[in-house]
């Protein structure tokens, strides 16, 4: 059995990990079941995006007409998307593979390892031992449990980049990040979207305002059924009946749907890694339970991302293994501050968010909000920008930023001026500090914050 000093497993943001134990002269084991690049770049953020871009476009030419443009699309290659998609992981493939090759003391182990006892791993048919081990073994799509799902050749977000044919019709199930996604993605081909959300909105942790005018929006371009219960799927030949009930009066629902996408959430992948072996504890739903830290239950095992469950982003999974490795090679230890964690929702319109929401704010303050809408601000009215806008909400007492929530054009990239804001201690007057261009979108920050006032109760 082979003994290394640091043992790294998952190829996402573990990568993060590698690349500084090796700088550290440590002899470095990696072990992933592949494909290098972990969820973000081969099933997640890298190519959903990809496809989300010409999505965007498709839509804008399709509402040019309130700009007092008559324009039309002749047609769309589908196949022309999915390949240009995958142009961009190959290349990382590649990359990657020729970075891996000829590196001194380091061993790659392509497989589902599991622990077999303490800091002990099985990879294939080979044992190895580490003194410390950093998991990142990232999650997959929950399956629920739905009368008829045997029976479904059902699509995920690590299949439904395999499609080689434009689908006529697709049934959504879920109406969280990746549902909205490809949703917007698939009507804006001309695809027929029916989504079938169990809860009364979508974007369940979004600001409630936000969520009817997400709703609002793409039920434009789809078919948005919320509060509705997916019940069973009926196959029927080349197609699929998804029948539902409401919730609130226990109607039957019934839509045909040639596929069918489950993006009903995410689980972790510690039960493959038989965690429990090395005396790591999980919770309930089977996440790797850390400290702040970034510490498991057992010593000089870390863990982070999304086999951890806290916020499945790749920006915070890299954050998170950063902290982590500088927690196991440094005496003084740095906590993971979840405070100024944003994200975004590549949607039409898209969605960004940080901080609290008014809900959670208002539990532990006093609060200010404010709101403003894209067309209050030359840019957006030149936009013709009707109904997106932002939300900020202010402690009243201190002035510090516990919130920021915009739905509308170039979200994404709004938010971050109240990101880095938050980052350096959160007040209000960093924001006002520095000069806004004029007329451009950023003023809609500036506009958002000098409409705090207390709100309705």
């Amino acid at each position: 059995m082979k003994k290394f000093d640091v043992i790294v497993i998952g190829s996402g943001s573990g990568g993060e990990i590698v690349e500084s134990a090796l700088s550290h002269n440590f002899t470095v084991a990696w072990i992933d079941k592949g494909p290098l690049g972990g969820t973000c770049l081969n099933v997640g953020c890298i190519p959903s995006k990809m496809l989300i871009y010409p999505a965007d476009r498709i839509v804008e030419i399709q509402e040019a007409e309130k700009l007092g443009i008559n324009a039309e699309i002749k047609g769309i290659d589908f196949k022309k998307i999915m390949e240009h998609m995958k142009e961009p992981i190959r290349e990382s493939h590649e990359h990657m593979e020729k970075g891996l090759k000829n590196i001194e003391d380091f061993s790659y182990f392509k497989g589902v390892g599991h622990f077999v006892s303490d800091y002990t791993l099985k990879i294939n048919d080979t044992q190895i031992i580490g003194e410390k081990i950093f998991i990142g073994t990232g999650a997959r799509p929950l399956i629920p449990p739905i009368k008829g799902i045997e029976n479904v050749d059902y699509l995920t977000n690590e299949t439904i980049f395999d499609l080689t044919e434009k689908p006529e019709s697709i049934a959504i199930i879920g109406g969280g990040y990746i549902a909205v996604e490809f949703a917007h993605f698939f009507a804006a081909i001309g695809t027929k979207v029916t989504v079938f959300q169990r809860s009364n909105r979508l974007i369940n942790s979004s600001e409630p305002e936000i969520s009817d005018l997400l709703k609002k929006q793409m039920e434009k371009r789809m078919n948005i059924l919320t509060n509705i219960e997916v019940v069973e799927f009926i196959k029927e030949g080349k197609m699929y009946t998804v029948l539902g009930k409401n919730n609130a009066d226990g109607k039957e629902i019934k839509v045909n749907s040639e596929k069918i996408l489950i993006a009903t959430g995410r689980r972790s992948n510690a039960d493959l890694l038989k965690v429990e072996n090395t005396g790591v504890k999980t919770d309930k739903r089977g996440y790797i339970v850390v400290n702040e830290f970034l510490e498991t239950s057992k010593k000089n095992i870390w863990a982070f991302g999304d086999a951890i469950g806290k916020y499945m982003f790749k920006h915070v999974a890299n954050e998170e293994a950063i902290i982590a490795w500088r927690n196991a090679v440094h005496d003084h230890k740095t906590r993971m501050d979840y405070s100024a964690v944003p994200y975004a929702v590549f949607t039409y319109p898209q969605i960004a968010a940080v901080g609290s929401t008014e809900e959670e704010a208002k539990k532990n303050h006093k609060i200010l909000v404010g709101i403003a809408k894209y067309s209050d601000v030359a840019k957006g009215d030149a936009m013709v920008e009707l109904e997106g806008f932002s939300k900020a909400i202010v402690d009243k007492k201190n002035g510090k930023i516990l919130g920021f929530h915009i739905i509308g054009p170039y979200s994404a990239i709004l938010i971050q001026e109240v990101v880095n804001a938050m980052a350096l201690g959160g007040q209000i007057g960093f924001i006002g500090q520095g000069m806004h261009i004029h007329p451009a979108l950023s003023e809609l920050i500036l506009r958002t914050f000098g409409n705090l006032k207390e709100p309705e109760s």
